[in-house]
């Protein structure tokens, strides 16, 4: 995993979710929402979360999977992920952290009826190992969910590329005081491949049974959903 990433990160950690939540107006929330429904999770699933971040989308799959069960979540960087036990704390979720990089998980074979990834797969050194290593600690018949920023088409293309280009980068580098951050952010969404381009590279790990993406938000985002092998 790119150092230089893992600095960014650590740098911005303290104001990640209030920025969040402004960028994105609280939309984000309803995305995760969105993400556990389309994983199929239900009580009693072991559930991955990998770049957790602050852990948001780990804490979304706990009240689904209920006491009966588990969630890890983890992150290669360490500064993001100390603030996810206190939100959990809080909301009276029991839910583990551990740092750990998508690329190589420390974790047994077919451990887990679901692995998730929010935001985090087009910062990895190459998705398509990542994507190998979520599918290898899940079940066979078991869902790798991805949940990743798209490229909006039509009417909303041009006000969300104003938005992401200049706007964010203004806000986010305002508050958290790392404007190249929320620059580098953007850059890389509008880079990644989306949609059917993001199907394609599932289909040629060769981990996946067959995969789906449900578009959000007219393309702003999307959730994959590959079935493991």
């Amino acid at each position: 995993m790119s150092e230089k990433v893992r600095s960014m990160f650590a740098d911005i950690a303290d104001d990640y979710d209030r920025i969040n939540s402004i960028l994105s107006f609280g939309v984000h929330n309803a995305w995760r929402k969105k993400t556990v429904l389309e994983s199929g999770a239900a009580p009693g699933d072991r559930v991955l979360d990998c770049a957790t971040g602050t852990g948001d989308l780990a804490l979304e799959f706990k009240k689904t999977v209920g006491h009966e069960g588990y969630v890890l979540g983890t992150d290669f960087c360490r500064e993001m992920i100390e603030h996810a036990p206190g939100k959990a704390e809080n909301r009276k979720l029991v839910v583990d952290f551990e740092v750990a990089d998508a690329m190589n998980l420390p974790y047994e074979d077919n451990g887990f009826d679901i692995a998730s990834i929010a935001f985090g797969i087009r910062n990895v050194d190459d998705p398509s190992v990542a994507l190998k290593e979520m599918a290898r600690v899940v079940k066979p018949g078991g869902r790798v969910v991805v949940l990743e920023f798209g490229q909006p088409e039509g009417m909303m293309s041009y006000p969300f590329k104003m938005y992401s280009r200049h706007v964010m980068p203004a806000i986010g580098g305002w508050i958290s005081g790392n404007r190249e951050a929320y620059t580098y952010l953007p850059e890389t969404s509008a880079a990644f491949p989306a949609g059917d381009l993001f199907l394609k590279l599932m289909e040629e790990t060769g981990s996946f049974a067959s995969q789906r993406a449900v578009k959000l938000t007219g393309g702003i985002a999307y959730v994959y959903v590959g079935t493991v092998a």
